[in-house]
């Protein structure tokens, strides 16, 4: 199978900001709203959201945060590797995929306001995933990652924070 098939066959369209591909295939009806959320939010927001989220060998997704957690479920493909940059400065690298005899984990949680950016490992592919939130997902609160300050905070991250940001 070839990415180019998958993204014909789901419907997965360019992600904006963060790169990579996409479709949302569930947003909740029901709405929370802001005044019952924590004050993070800026808006009220969908009960939960789902995504579609594709890779290829040519994208990745750019180090970002939400104030959300974000669930990350592997459903086919190559290996990811996701870079996580926790608020009290600890790296996390973490190899997303299904052969978990060798320790690739099929699905991983991402913390709300833990810095987070994925590409594939040397030599793949492709990796179709999803993401499930809890309030859903809602561009204004998405943060990309700003490189000069993330190795100044995240220094022995510099080469992955290198490879996973724009500027």
């Amino acid at each position: 199978m070839l990415a180019e098939e998958i993204i014909k066959i789901l419907h997965l369209k360019p992600l904006p900001f963060e790169g990579g591909f996409f479709r949302e295939t569930y947003r909740s009806d029901e709405i929370i709203e802001k005044r019952f959320l924590p004050s993070r939010y800026g808006s009220s927001k969908p009960y939960y959201t789902a995504i579609y989220y594709l890779i290829t060998s040519n994208t990745f997704s750019y180090i970002h945060r939400l104030p959300t957690d974000e669930i990350f479920h592997f459903y086919l493909g190559d290996p990811v590797i996701m870079l996580q940059l926790h608020p009290n400065g600890e790296k996390e690298e973490i190899i997303i995929g299904n052969d978990i005899l060798n320790g690739e984990i099929p699905q991983i949680l991402v913390p709300k306001n833990v810095w987070q950016g994925c590409m594939l490992k040397d030599g793949g592919n492709f990796a179709l995933m999803g993401t499930t939130m809890s309030p859903g997902f809602d561009f204004s609160d998405l943060e990309i990652g700003k490189r000069d300050e993330l190795i100044e905070k995240y220094p022995q991250a510099k080469d992955l924070i290198l490879k996973l940001t724009k500027l």
